[in-house]
């Protein structure tokens, strides 16, 4: 494996890891359930019980769960009429499962008022004690009422109040009331994004920034009414651009109990120039127009007032990929013909396929990056080393942890969240 790395470079990776192993007490309060300083966020994906066969009881076997502080269940849904809803009534409570993929061993009867991912988070936390689950609300094809819903006093109201009567008081359509409750400990808002583009079609106004807060502000106090321990986080762009256009940094972190920030798709397949999905520094010889980094947007929520113990990094679980690449430094920043094929769509590969690929593999320390590349194809992913030297990244700038999207994607070992797990804690 070739390595870009200076000398002055590794001493000081070696400098960082050493001051890394010493704790450090001033930020005790940011300790989690666990009884652990940093967050390790997991989001588990609703429809991975589908076509990718990954149920929740695959957490426990892996020994992930063990690893987390947080699951993140994505996604739910917010309606056209303001209201928080379920986007897979089947999978989120209505599927019953056999004693082989029950985290208790134990099969699903017909007539069990709770099925599905709902009754097997329950039954996941019930033997991780001090796990938490959080639903997730948006995501990058479920967020186009968000901007609707939140742009009155009375409708940012009502969906606060939606939410927690079904997220956590549990009281799930056509099923005794409260059949729900105990599975969710808080809401994540992926509202993709406040104020500026996202998916097509979603409804975007200039009004959103300042209504997120509101909403925020209102979401927190209904919850606090309900259960004063509940937990709102939030998932938050990189791009500065983004940031400015629909957040208001410091008021908002005031009410989340941390904020996610992204830290992948900073360069990806819909270029065609090939580039970093997730590099933790920037690198000046980068040719893109827009360049991110995870550093990057660290020092942007930090300078807009965000405290660094609130910011919890995004952490990829799969890779970016290009195919016709010609040209560059081994491939990268090279030009390339289009997306490269993945098993689940173009462009974009699991780190647990990824991992088996064939090629030349390529790191570069002063980035925190690596890349794969077999003269054709293009592929930048983390590895438990990249994930490592982001760790230790986290823990030595004082920040609250790490987020990974998504755990179906990390191989059967939980290889990269045991990488996190061995720093961050």
């Amino acid at each position: 494996m070739k390595r870009l790395l200076r000398p002055m470079a590794a001493a000081a990776l070696a400098a960082g890891l050493a001051a890394a192993a010493v704790p450090a007490a001033a930020h005790a309060e940011t300790r989690t359930g666990h009884g652990d300083r940093f967050k390790r966020v997991g989001y588990f994906i609703q429809w991975g019980v589908y076509g990718r066969q990954f149920y929740v009881k695959d957490l426990d076997t892996s020994g992930a769960a063990a690893k987390l502080t947080h699951l993140n269940y994505a996604f739910g849904n917010v309606s056209q009429d303001g209201h928080c809803v379920s986007a897979d009534p089947w999978a989120d409570w209505q599927m019953g499962l056999d004693s082989d993929k029950s985290v208790d061993g134990v099969a699903d009867t017909a007539d069990q008022p709770l099925k599905g991912n709902l009754n097997q988070i329950k039954e996941l936390k019930a033997k991780h004690p001090g796990l938490k689950a959080l639903i997730s609300l948006g995501g990058w094809s479920g967020s186009k009422y968000f901007s609707d819903a939140v742009l009155t006093a009375e409708g940012r109201s009502k969906l606060a109040a939606s939410c927690i009567d079904l997220w956590l008081r549990g009281n799930l359509p056509d099923l005794p009331a409260g059949t729900g409750a105990g599975v969710f400990d808080g809401i994540d808002l992926d509202w993709e994004w406040p104020g500026s583009s996202g998916a097509d079609g979603n409804v975007i106004r200039p009004e959103d920034k300042r209504n997120f807060t509101l909403f925020v502000a209102e979401l927190r106090r209904q919850m606090d009414e309900f259960d004063r321990k509940s937990e709102i986080t939030a998932y938050l762009p990189a791009s500065a651009a983004k940031i400015d256009a629909g957040f208001e940094v410091r008021e908002v972190f005031r009410n989340l109990t941390f904020g996610n920030i992204q830290g992948y798709d900073l360069q990806g397949s819909w270029e065609q120039v090939t580039g970093h999905n997730g590099n933790l520094f920037t690198d000046r010889r980068d040719p893109h127009q827009f360049t991110y980094s995870v550093d990057q947007t660290v020092r942007d929520y930090l300078s807009r007032g965000a405290p660094a113990r609130k910011i919890v990094v995004g952490i990829p679980a799969y890779g970016q990929g290009w195919t016709g690449v010609k040209g560059g430094r081994n491939g990268l920043y090279g030009t390339s013909t289009g997306p490269a094929q993945g098993k689940w769509a173009a462009g974009t590969e699991d780190y647990k396929e990824l991992v088996n690929k064939p090629g030349k593999r390529y790191r570069d320390l002063r980035t925190g990056t690596m890349w794969l590349y077999d003269g054709n194809e293009f592929w930048s992913y983390d590895d438990p080393a990249t994930v490592t030297q982001k760790a230790l990244y986290i823990r030595l700038k004082g920040l609250g942890g790490s987020m990974m999207w998504s755990l179906d994607q990390d191989d059967d070992k939980g290889s990269l969240t045991s990488a996190l797990h061995r720093i961050l804690r």
